[in-house]
């Protein structure tokens, strides 16, 4: 375990703007930072950061949170193993005790998934340097390549022995579970496994990778997701497949992983251009060149998820694929499916059907780099140029060409970028302008209508799996919304005497009738007769909808957030010495002087909370809201210390330290006020509503008795609407 003094350590280092930018491109914006929002397919930048609060959060989906909430978020870690991750980031040691069987078999799965990567990683880096096979073999291998020493250390390739258990072996001996060596899938055909070893019909074990050089596979973060094996080259005649990729698992998804973006995700960043190449050995020769923001989609299909993690760093894309058939069939795949996210797309096709390794080997860094930053072209270009010499002289051809053209436009998001490419492609092809942006409009018409069916079909998907989630048990009971009739029953909820009749001489007060807009909190029933805030909420109701109630619950919630430590009084104990109290305990004694706590339990949770810590050395509200470990905690700390939610009309700036005590004392003393005048009118009308029902009108004492608790509450409601003047805050 991390004890406390280190767990402060990490959370004073660990900056905001810089943990977010090891996975996020972010643009100044004012005093704050701006990006793509990395939890959600987000088109324009809705993720904000601030570094004066050391948060971040996205406008859009909501997620974010403090330096360890934000690694806890992306890289699926619990609260301990997301301040080690900070931890190795910023160098800092944490001398942890030695865990217990029982901490030990609480580590997560995934967590679990990430060592054995990790220690595979290193036993294959660890065969090709300190074995005879491994040099002999696997060494060679990568001199052949052209792999210079800083080259392989930087991409931490390795080597895996031929023998076909040595690898499952050696992961068993150093006390690796079985389960985690293998993949095999569950019933929903997920891989709870890194599947470096293969199991038999008869339960014996063998390596999926032996005899293979090896390339790990780094998700951002730097972890080892996944392993790509290639056969060498002695082995290659008569396979078709060279390569041997990491089966899907909870940890590693073909559709979401990019080769190389972990070494390149800077370089990326500084030149905003990202350079698509096809395998593994293109990135590392490239990046040995020189061209170090080059990344690869792993030897897959380039695929949409891909793209968006791509475009989190930049909008600028370089396709350079193969010059062969199958590569320009891949680059033309690849243009659509680029400038359907939005991105400016151009393409590099290398001469003499070379691929991006043969290049980069026969030509120097200079003479590669200045080829890479000089010769790409855009996509119409591109498409021109490849097809126009064959389609020259045939009307179908070249009808194909224009309309290969214009299919790739009308995916364009932009509207301004269609028109400019429209106008490129009519002075390119020397057509009519007005006809190619008619046959645009055309094609966008029929994918809006496509993608129309194709959301509709999400939807109704969603409406059954929502429809079938309903009808599972749960353990958890929702309250019903604020705006429902709701009458809470009590223990006079009995029938009445058969021969009684109401008083004639009892008339209901005018404003008798109840609202039909009002469910009061559960618990708020008040005790008859009596005009006393006691029970009149509860933190077990949790309000759905917003409301007067709510809204003066969070305006009080914002101003602890914001000034919880600051004294605002003092008071005499009861040996006669003057106490300060603080804004967090003055409306903690307020409330509980009336029995009375936050209907919202998130608010309730963070005022116990708060008074557990408030005479804590060093204690700040906002920082220790913020620094919450749980996230719905530190988010909506954030949202309340954010200057978008005002506090309140009259509550200026003060100019000295005594007026500002003097305001602020002055704002939660009629912020409280309200909150209690609103509770005493919700009460009233709910006793209003029960005296409508026919079973109380039956019965003489009940309804003396509620029509006396009628009017005690009334008479608070006045005492306190006087009390709060005619300040409205919200």
């Amino acid at each position: 375990m991390i004890d406390r003094i280190t767990v402060d350590k990490i959370l004073d280092a660990a900056q905001i703007v810089d943990v977010v930018s090891d996975f996020v491109t972010l643009k100044r914006a004012g005093a704050n930072y701006k990006g793509l929002c990395p939890f959600h397919d987000d088109r324009t930048p809705s993720f904000m950061v601030s570094p004066s609060k050391n948060y971040c959060k996205c406008f859009a989906c909501g997620k974010g949170g403090s330096p360890v909430g934000f690694i806890m978020e992306h890289e699926q870690l619990q609260y301990p193993d997301a301040l080690r991750w900070l931890a190795r980031k910023y160098g800092i040691t944490i001398e942890e005790r030695q865990m217990t069987a029982e901490e030990k078999v609480s580590q997560t799965e995934r967590e679990s998934m990430f060592i054995v990567n990790e220690w595979a990683n290193q036993w294959f880096r660890d065969q090709l340097r300190n074995t005879d096979e491994g040099r002999n073999i696997g060494m060679t291998y990568f001199r052949q390549r052209g792999f210079r020493d800083d080259t392989i250390e930087k991409f931490q390739l390795g080597y895996s022995p031929a023998k076909r258990d040595a690898c499952t072996q050696a992961a068993l001996k150093a006390g690796y579970q079985e389960q985690y060596l293998t993949a095999e899938p569950d019933k929903n055909g997920v891989a709870h496994g890194v599947g470096i070893s293969i199991k038999r019909d008869n339960g014996t074990l063998f390596d999926r990778y032996s005899g293979r050089v090896m390339f790990p596979i780094f998700g951002l973060s730097g972890k080892v997701v996944g392993f790509g094996g290639r056969v060498l080259d002695a082995a290659t005649k008569g396979v078709n497949v060279k390569y041997q990729n990491s089966p899907e698992s909870v940890i590693y998804s073909k559709r979401r992983e990019i080769y190389g973006l972990f070494q390149a995700k800077q370089s990326i960043a500084k030149k905003d251009c990202v350079i698509m190449v096809e395998g593994y050995t293109d990135v590392i020769s490239m990046s040995q060149s020189g061209v170090d923001n080059i990344v690869s989609s792993s030897g897959t299909a380039l695929t949409q998820e891909q793209i968006r993690l791509l475009r989190r760093f930049t909008q600028n894309v370089v396709i350079i694929y193969d010059g062969d058939a199958a590569g320009i069939k891949a680059s033309q795949r690849g243009i659509d499916m680029f400038l359907r996210e939005g991105m400016n797309v151009r393409l590099l096709l290398l001469p003499d059907g070379k691929d991006p390794d043969d290049f980069a080997r026969q030509n120097t860094p200079e003479s590669l780099q200045q080829y890479v930053a000089e010769q790409p072209v855009d996509f119409i270009r591109f498409k021109c140029d490849l097809l126009m010499a064959e389609a020259k002289g045939d009307p179908i051809k070249m009808s194909n060409l224009v309309n290969n053209i214009v299919q790739s436009i009308a995916v364009i998001p932009d509207e301004i970028k269609r028109t400019l490419y429209t106008r490129e492609t009519a002075q390119t092809m020397q057509l009519d302008e007005h006809l190619i942006a008619d046959a645009v409009a055309k094609r966008v018409k029929q994918n809006i209508e496509e993608w129309r069916k194709e959301r509709e079909r999400d939807e109704k998907r969603r409406e059954r799996e929502a429809q079938h989630a309903s009808q599972l048990p749960s353990d958890t009971a929702y309250p019903a919304p604020l705006d429902e009739t709701w009458v809470p029953p009590t223990e006079h909820d009995i029938p009445p005497s058969q021969d009684f009749t109401p008083p004639q001489d009892f008339t209901p007060p005018l404003d008798f009738t109840p609202p039909l807009d009002f469910m009061p909190p559960q618990g708020s029933m008040p005790p008859q007769g009596s005009a006393s805030l006691q029970g009149s909420s509860s933190a077990a109701a949790s309000p759905v909808k917003h409301n007067r109630l709510y809204d003066l619950e969070t305006l009080i919630m914002q101003t602890v957030v914001r000034h919880g430590e600051q004294v605002i009084c003092n008071v005499e104990d009861e040996e006669g010495k003057e106490q300060p109290i603080s804004v967090l305990e003055f409306v903690h004694f307020s409330l509980s002087q009336d029995k009375l706590s936050f209907c919202t339990p998130l608010y309730a949770r963070m005022m116990q909370e708060g008074m557990q810590h408030i005479h804590d050395e060093g204690f700040q509200a906002e920082r220790f809201f913020l620094r919450h470990q749980d996230t719905e905690t530190s988010s909506r700390a954030f949202d309340l210390s954010m200057d978008k939610e005002q506090l309140s009309r009259f509550y200026n700036q003060p100019q000295t330290l005594q007026e500002q005590y003097n305001q602020l004392m002055d704002l939660v003393t009629h912020l409280l006020t309200d909150l209690k005048l609103c509770i005493v009118s919700q009460r009233k009308k709910d006793i209003m509503k029960q005296m409508r029902d026919p079973n109380v009108l039956a019965d003489r004492d009940r309804y003396r008795s509620l029509m006396q608790a009628f009017q005690d509450t009334k008479a608070l409601e006045s005492h306190l609407a006087k009390a709060c003047g005619d300040r409205v805050l919200c």
